[in-house]
């Protein structure tokens, strides 16, 4: 049956960036049919009022670790490398199917409810058709793929696989995935850092996506210690080395991107690779900031994402819109950044970082109702000024998030999940987080 969404404020993030007070947008077969002011609709049909709303399109993350949520809070107070040598990896090595279920389980809930509709994931090295099935049954826009580390010290023993290991299961997991459940399931090679792979699995994995026609994942210049060490293994800047590789280019989201130099910055302009900035888990983990009005000034698309639990703590994407709106003013002014400029990296650009910019990210007829509903009668929102750009993001809070579609399906229907039980789903994480420290012997 159709969906009628009516009364409501509609941030369309169309060419014009339209806002169109007291409109409609009516949604047929999982895709947006119609945007407008009075709009008629003849036959049966489902009719929500959205008075004093917004809707919006559904955010995007463009960088997430869905493996790592069960580990939120236990990987506090540590740099980069150690936070990973110390605490994450030993805790993703211990994952079993089960632990990585709960796991995807507590983050898509987390992100429905606090109205994301997409990201793009990477995994642990095994398991990862449990991150899948979750997306699958909880109406969740995924594209992710398995990490892939053939290399790198201090790597535990369960993570560690060989290059044609590697290679081979991300290839099953591509066939099996990619495309399926009317496309809201893909695919995308995930080579961790270049700290963690040899140059043979990278040459690769850049071969195979242009071949494959798939994604590619990674992180780029993070932390300032890695960085140094990335000159010291390969002798190049993190960027240069992934280009020299082929691991730049319209197809490649690379994260992070804080400690990028002149001509690495060009390199990305100039190859049209996506950065996702993830402001939250730079300061959490004390990697600096990206200098993303730069970036953007020079043409180059940059998305947001939460990254993982345990390097921020949160997966909501709102905290991210309001740190990224104002991270950046102390040094460049409260200009740099607007509120429309941050919207884009969580919804249009956050498109391109999945590779899905034709389908999703906008309010527009033909594209997927991928649709957010945020509840703009707080008090925190009174006296609402007419461009409800700012309050979007200066102001909005995951819990003001009434309703979310995804494919036209409300997946969240007046603050409570469609599609996943709540309390199961908290019940089995912690149940699956306490056998998961026993396995990694963390406490």
């Amino acid at each position: 049956m159709d969906l009628l969404l009516t009364n409501a404020t509609v941030v369309t993030m169309n060419r014009e960036r339209e806002v169109l007070p007291r409109a409609d947008v009516l949604v047929q077969d999982g895709r947006i049919a119609k945007v407008g002011r009075g709009l008629k609709v003849k036959g049966p049909r489902r009719l929500l009022d959205l008075s004093g709303q917004v809707v919006m399109p559904g955010l995007i993350h463009g960088h997430l670790h869905a493996c790592q949520t069960l580990l939120r809070g236990h990987a506090d107070k540590l740099e980069l490398l150690d936070w990973l040598r110390e605490r994450i990896w030993p805790m993703e090595a211990a994952h079993d199917a089960a632990s990585l279920r709960a796991s995807a389980d507590l983050t898509f809930a987390e992100l429905i409810r606090s109205g994301s509709t997409a990201a793009l994931d990477m995994g642990t090295v095994h398991h990862y058709d449990a991150v899948f099935e979750s997306a699958r049954d909880s109406g969740f826009r995924l594209v992710g793929g398995k990490a892939m580390m053939d290399s790198g010290a201090e790597v535990p023993r369960g993570l560690r696989e060989t290059t044609a290991d590697s290679l081979s299961e991300s290839l099953a997991l591509l066939e099996r995935w990619h495309g399926t459940h009317d496309n809201r399931l893909r695919y995308a090679f995930a080579p961790r850092f270049a700290l963690s792979c040899t140059p043979e699995l990278l040459r690769e994995v850049g071969r195979l996506s242009r071949e494959k026609g798939v994604r590619i994942h990674s992180h780029a210049s993070e932390n300032s210690k890695e960085t140094d060490v990335v000159r010291q293994v390969t002798g190049q800047d993190n960027i240069a080395f992934f280009h020299g590789l082929g691991l730049t280019g319209s197809n490649v989201t690379l994260a992070h991107c804080v400690w990028v130099e002149g001509k690495e910055q060009a390199l990305l302009r100039e190859s049209g690779t996506v950065v996702c900035h993830c402001p939250g888990s730079n300061l959490k983990l004390a990697s600096g900031y990206a200098r993303v009005p730069e970036l953007l000034a020079d043409g180059i698309p940059v998305a947001l994402g939460a990254d993982g639990a345990p390097c921020n703590n949160t997966l909501d994407l709102f905290h991210e819109m309001r740190l990224a709106s104002v991270l950046h003013n102390p040094r460049v002014g409260p200009v740099a950044m607007t509120p429309m400029h941050v919207l884009e990296m969580a919804t249009l650009n956050g498109a391109k970082a999945l590779g899905l910019e034709d389908e999703v990210g906008s309010v527009e007829v033909g594209k997927r109702a991928d649709l957010t509903v945020v509840d703009t009668r707080g008090f925190h929102f009174c006296p609402l000024p007419e461009d409800v750009t700012g309050p979007l993001v200066y102001s909005a809070r995951s819990t003001d998030v009434s309703h979310v579609l995804i494919d036209g399906k409300l997946v969240l229907r007046e603050g409570e999940l469609t599609t996943m039980d709540a309390h199961a789903v908290l019940a089995n994480a912690r149940t699956q987080a306490t056998k998961l420290f026993a396995r990694a012997k963390l406490r």
